[in-house]
């Protein structure tokens, strides 16, 4: 008897110290062990030591560092009828433990179907220039919508991103060669424009010769200063106009008729 009587106190110690082990919990900086007595909300706890009593309460950890998501690449429509294939991420974390536990089955998988259904609606009511050219407007449309039908579950969302857009190949070459003639225009744009200043230029050029003779003749002085740094065997003179004034009527005369002689 004593034998079995030494036996059954052990079981009991045992039972006890299992018991107490199964009530003493732990819970790290990064989590909150959110408890349930008899089946009613008590609260969250932590972090740290956390006693729970026997068979009365329970308790589930719930996470609160920012989770990565990565939003499956899926085929979008735009608002000009451009099909688009479009993924993107979005990071989000646990502010209230709480309803993360009670409001919602898997608060994970929740927000990323909520983010997959909003991109396709926040992006189908974008055009393609603005899916390209205002990804910072279509981001923090995307985070407001995604964060307001998730606040109900404690989850806030802080950012979402539009990763990767990927253009069928007719879309791809009819923006190539937009982007070719955008750039030709701009440099007919810019050769019109220089063309326009140096008329300007030698307009003024020409008022200051009109007004200032002598400058033509410095500019006929250059002339023949470039001309003869060059290994030129051939070396032209220019003659103004007004000097063949000068020359005598006979002289000119006969220079005009020896052509008819020969």
């Amino acid at each position: 008897m004593a034998a079995v009587g030494l036996a059954l106190v052990a079981v009991i110690i045992l039972f006890v110290l299992i018991v107490l082990l199964a009530s003493v919990k732990i819970v790290r900086e990064y989590e909150r062990g959110v408890v349930f007595r008899l089946g009613r909300l008590v609260g969250p706890r932590g972090p740290g030591l956390i006693l729970l009593l026997p068979f009365v309460e329970r308790m589930t950890k719930v996470d609160l560092r920012t989770v990565t998501m990565d939003v499956p690449s899926q085929e979008v429509i735009t608002r000009d009828n451009v099909t688009v294939r479009v993924n993107a991420v979005s990071y989000f974390r646990v502010i209230d433990p709480a309803a993360a536990v009670t409001n919602v089955t898997d608060y994970i998988r929740a927000t990323s179907q909520i983010a997959q259904t909003t991109l396709r609606s926040v992006l189908g009511q974008s055009s393609l220039d603005e899916l390209l050219a205002e990804r910072e407007k279509i981001n923090a449309e995307l985070q407001r919508i995604i964060d307001e039908q998730t606040e109900p579950w404690g989850v806030k969302i802080s950012i979402v991103e539009v990763k990767d857009v990927e253009l069928p190949q007719s879309m791809q070459r009819a923006m190539a060669r937009q982007a070719e003639a955008e750039r030709e225009k701009r440099a007919k744009i810019i050769h019109a424009e220089g063309e326009f200043q140096a008329s300007q230029q030698l307009s003024e050029a020409a008022n200051v010769i009109a007004r200032e003779p002598v400058a033509l003749q410095l500019r006929y002085l250059q002339t023949l200063g470039e001309i003869g740094t060059e290994k030129n065997t051939t070396i032209v003179f220019p003659l103004p106009i007004e000097l063949l004034g000068l020359l005598p009527e006979n002289l000119l005369k006969s220079e005009a008729e020896a052509p008819k002689k020969r």
